[in-house]
């Protein structure tokens, strides 16, 4: 199978081909292109993954020596060889014959991230690049190149399946469908990362449970975890040193939790502790945008030196990463008092959107029918929500794609979040439809993070006034 990455510049790169490397089933994906728009960063990820290759051929020559036995020679076949891996900055060129295609696209790049959160810092609400003003501001400039992309596709390779990783997911998602309906599937670590974790602390292997999740991408509620027919969240809501054991317990707090019957995306603490993570992101150094923004752009001009030893790419990348895993959502879990993330949750290969995009493309091509919770189309799943609307859900997949399984109502206090939201994405959409700078103003006004319309006309002003990007609205 042949994949292409557009985006293939993006510092998460590694982390796909890695899943990739340790596929070792029949019908694998055998190349990989990487498309980007900036040459420089797609030369330092090749040479990473240039790296991977070398180190993943190495263990299986001495794998397949065997112990006692000395390696086999340098000039001896791989028994598996890795992916191929090319680079191109030519659209067309990128998408001709692939039969996957991973959309992650960062438009505006990381300094477009820090400006968003700088802004809307500045006007005293959330700047985070999927949620609230942040988001909205991100897909403002996404949308648009997306569905470009969308059209793309839908031109030089009809027959691939698309799995986006672009964020606002949900959203991006909702964009390429207008062009690619089912063919185009968004993908997201933190559910099965949440399942994953409740699943630990109540002593089950997460293969063995069913995970109740409902909502949209990053706006998400953990309802019941079943093993064997029986729901087993409600023994950890009943046990306040279970619920203090793991991120979202400490990171919401068990009260919270019982009230709530369920287990919150950890994205929702932006919503439930508003106030709280505002001002830890004001009071912050730097914000998060451009904390990686400054940290990558040392990794790039590491990984870009003219000479490299072998594996010094691969080794900057690691690090860097390290660091990265390490500081995610940091303000929060300060204005929480929850403490540092677990070690489980920083592992390289603990099931992160890499692995979720690789048990997917097995899945469709191999007819490997499993369960994943995917951003799809609504049909009729959820009542409160059109039959386009795309939510994030629990999936059954297999060669004709994912389709979404049924699911209890939403609660009424979901209800009124995933609603405003999706009013917010919907007007997103619009806007960038039509250019319409008023469906712009509307996006951000509507959107339960964004308390004032006077905030909303001032948020769109500084944005355009930093993004060019923006200069379509009207």
């Amino acid at each position: 199978m042949r994949l292409t990455i557009l985006g293939g510049g993006g510092f998460r790169v590694p982390l796909v081909y890695g899943a990739l490397l340790g596929d070792r089933a029949e019908g694998r994906v055998s190349h990989v292109t990487l498309y980007d728009t900036d040459p420089a960063r797609l030369t330092a990820v090749f040479r990473v993954l240039a790296d991977q290759a070398a180190a993943a051929t190495a263990t299986a020559r001495r794998t397949a020596a065997g112990p006692g036995t000395a390696p086999a020679p340098a000039s001896a076949p791989d028994p598996l060889p890795a992916p191929s891996v090319s680079i191109t900055t030519d659209l067309a060129e990128a998408l001709r014959g692939a039969d996957f295609v991973f959309s992650a696209l960062r438009v505006g790049g990381l300094d477009g991230r820090a400006a968003d959160e700088r802004l809307a810092l500045a006007e005293g609400v959330l700047g985070q690049e999927t949620v609230g003003a942040g988001g909205i501001a991100y897909g403002l400039r996404t949308v648009p190149v997306a569905r470009e992309i969308a059209r793309a596709v839908a031109r030089l390779a009809p027959e691939a399946w698309v799995i986006n990783f672009t964020n606002p997911a949900g959203l991006v998602t909702e964009a390429m469908a207008e062009v690619l309906g089912d063919r185009v599937i968004g993908i997201c670590d933190s559910p099965v990362g949440l399942g994953r974790r409740v699943a630990r602390v109540l002593g089950a292997r997460p293969q063995d449970a069913w995970i109740d999740y409902v909502g949209l991408n990053h706006l998400g509620w953990l309802r019941g975890l079943r093993v064997g027919g029986r729901d087993e969240l409600p023994r950890l809501l009943a046990d306040p040193a279970a619920l203090r054991s793991f991120e979202e317990g400490r990171l919401f707090g068990a009260d919270w939790l019982r009230s709530l019957g369920a287990v919150p995306n950890e994205y929702l603490h932006y919503y439930y502790f508003n106030r709280d993570t505002v001002r830890a992101y004001q009071e912050a150094k730097q914000t998060r945008g451009a904390f990686l923004r400054d940290q990558q752009r040392g990794f790039y001009a590491e990984a870009g030196r003219d000479v490299l030893p072998p594996g010094a790419a691969l080794a900057a990348w690691e690090r860097t990463r390290a660091e990265r895993e390490a500081t995610y959502m940091a303000e929060n879990r300060e204005a929480a008092g929850a403490g540092a993330r677990d070690d489980s949750d920083l592992e390289s290969g603990s099931g992160g959107y890499e692995e979720v995009a690789l048990a997917l493309m097995r899945a469709i091509a191999r007819d490997e029918r499993t369960t994943l919770i995917l951003n799809v189309r609504n049909r009729s799943t959820l009542s409160v929500l059109d039959e386009e609307a795309v939510i994030e859900v629990p999936c059954l997949v297999d060669a004709n794609g994912a389709h979404p399984v049924a699911v209890d109502p939403l609660p009424l206090h979901a209800v009124g979040l995933v609603t405003s939201v999706k009013a917010a994405e919907r007007a997103v959409l619009a806007a960038a439809a039509g250019g319409s700078r008023a469906e712009a103003v509307k996006a951000f006004a509507l959107h339960p993070l964004v308390d004032s319309v006077g905030v909303a006309r001032r948020l769109l002003d500084g944005y355009a006034a930093v993004h060019p990007g923006l200069g379509y609205l009207r």
